[in-house]
Formats: structure tokens, sequence, C-alpha cells
């Protein structure tokens, strides 16, 4: 029994879990809402320009990305 509701727990876990704006794929990031593959492309250029993002509100500094995208996406995105 503890085993299951152990295994639960990390797959609710694992759902949950942020994506990581340095290591994430461009399907991973084309999968967030509001992101596609053309904002997910650009990420990966902007992530290989200059380095790891050092916070999620450095993304508003990538083409195509606002403010209110890096609002809504806070609390999908992770930079550790």
């Amino acid at each position: 029994m503890f085993r299951i509701l152990a295994l639960c727990f990390a797959l609710v876990g694992m759902l949950l879990a942020a994506v990581n704006l340095n290591t994430a794929s461009l399907e991973e990031l084309s999968s967030l809402k509001g992101i596609g593959q053309v904002k997910a492309e650009a990420i990966i250029k902007y992530r290989d320009a200059n380095g790891k993002f050092k916070s999620v509100d450095e993304l508003s500094k990538v083409k195509g990305i606002g403010e209110k995208t890096v609002a809504k996406l806070k609390g999908q995105v992770s930079v550790e």
C-alpha cells in the first residue's frame, strides 16, 4: 500500500513540475500554454546566445514574449 501511495505522489510531482527554461527541449517549451514552436525556438536561441536564464522575468527579453506572457508562465516555468 505504501509503495502505491509513494508512486502516486511521485507521479503527481512530475506532472506539476515546472519546465526548466535552462534545460528544456524544444518540445517541452512548445508544450507550454502561449508558447508555440516559434517562441520556443526563440527561447532556445536566446539561451544559447546569452547563457542560462537567471530569472523567469528574463523571458521578457526574448523576442516575441511580453510581460503578460511571462506573468502567465510564472507558475509553469523555473530557472532551477
